[in-house]
């Protein structure tokens, strides 16, 4: 599901910045953007966040700022730069060379300059902490989401079983017109057919128009989708099934039809079941 949570944490071990973001995905497949000091904390992070989530595209950074104290104060190791400037002297009289020596060159030798040390073990546990903090704060955005989703789907669904009720109360009548567009039109021709005939077509009509099994499967369905809601478990696949569902029934619904307004109804249906569809793409 869609969402976003950003959470910082300020500690005597520097700062850390944590940014999430999540989109719908049929799996779960975590992506971070760590500091190389905090790749070896990767494989803890990824089920800290698995263990929480079953499915979406999860992008994962994290900025980290050193205390100011450390940030400050540099230790030289006097040893090695000692070193290193007598092997350049050592070098620089086997060649005759007389140019002076660039002090900055010796600062920038690997080892020369130490910055103050960490305690790293308890960095990595504050960084833990501080993920699952991040993670719940995106999980908390998550639910908002899916209650107004939940709100959107429901009121879908109200509308379904108002259109499936709007359909089976007016199937007596749009038999009745039928009957007597029928009736006309053999009027009109001067036909003359047997009333058990006429009959016999209406019956046909009747078999070949009849959507109750249609509207009940649709009511069932929604019923189902209403039910789904109330689970507290990833039910994104559920109902992407019973929308599939729900859109088989509409189709059927309009190549049963024998008026306009059965098909509007149809069409109707399927709007708002595709609706309903693109929402359920964002729900885990």
């Amino acid at each position: 599901m869609t969402a976003f949570a950003r959470h910082e944490e300020q500690t005597e071990l520097g700062t850390l910045n944590w940014e999430i973001r999540s989109v719908n995905h049929r799996y779960l497949e975590v992506a971070f953007r760590l500091e190389e000091s905090f790749r070896p904390m990767e494989m803890a992070m990824r089920k800290l966040i698995s263990d929480t989530l079953s499915r979406g595209k999860v992008e994962v950074s994290l900025r980290y700022k050193a205390p100011e104290q450390q940030q400050d104060k540099l230790e030289i190791n006097e040893t090695l730069a000692q070193n290193v400037i007598d092997q350049y002297q050592q070098l620089a009289n086997r060649a005759d060379n007389d140019a002076p020596l660039d002090l900055m060159k010796v600062l920038q030798w690997q080892g020369v300059i130490q910055s103050q040390s960490l305690d790293q073990d308890a960095l990595n546990a504050l960084l833990m902490q501080s993920l699952e903090k991040a993670v719940a704060d995106l999980v908390a955005s998550r639910e908002r989401e899916g209650a107004s989703l939940q709100t959107m789907i429901e009121q879908r669904c109200q509308q379904i079983n108002d259109i499936a009720e709007q359909v089976r109360q007016r199937m007596p009548e749009i038999l009745q017109t039928h009957r007597q567009k029928l009736q006309d039109r053999i009027a009109e021709l001067q036909i003359n057919l047997e009333s058990e005939r006429l009959e016999q077509e209406m019956v046909l009509l009747a078999q070949k128009s009849d959507v109750a099994e249609e509207l009940d499967r649709l009511q069932s369905h929604v019923n189902e989708v209403n039910s789904v809601l109330q689970r507290d478990e990833p039910i994104g696949r559920r109902l992407d099934f019973l929308m599939q569902e729900l859109n088989r029934e509409a189709n059927t619904l309009g190549s049963k039809s024998i008026d306009t307004d059965t098909t509007r109804y149809s069409v109707d249906l399927k709007v708002l079941i595709e609706q309903m569809r693109e929402q359920i793409q964002n729900i885990e």
